[in-house]
């Protein structure tokens, strides 16, 4: 007899960076998957960049809207997306230097 052991696979969180092509943002959209790469490598389980919609820069994480062109009136830099990405995949987490508090 064999046995048989069922493996549940661990589900990371997906994250999207949607861009516009015709604005020439795949260099930023790939800086910023990069970033979120270096920093998130074992909470992630990926990041796909998208080409989006004329004028669109948003990312997402599994579908959730954590930053936006438009609303967030502009691109983000990497400690934003990485602080608002961790609030959302690993609240426990610190970020080190990347802490929004200018005391630490």
């Amino acid at each position: 007899m064999t046995s048989q052991s069922t493996i549940t696979p661990i589900i990371k969180p997906r994250v999207e960076i949607r861009y516009c092509s015709l604005c020439r943002w795949l260099l930023r959209s790939a800086w910023l998957a990069q970033e979120i790469l270096s920093t998130f490598n074992d909470e992630v389980g990926e990041v796909a960049l998208i080409p989006g919609e004329k004028g669109q820069f948003q990312i997402l994480v599994n579908g959730e809207l954590i930053w936006c062109r438009v609303a967030d009136e502009g691109f983000p830099e990497a400690k934003e997306v990485k602080q608002r990405l961790r609030d959302v995949i690993a609240p426990e987490r610190d970020l080190g230097h990347s802490e929004a508090s200018p005391n630490r």
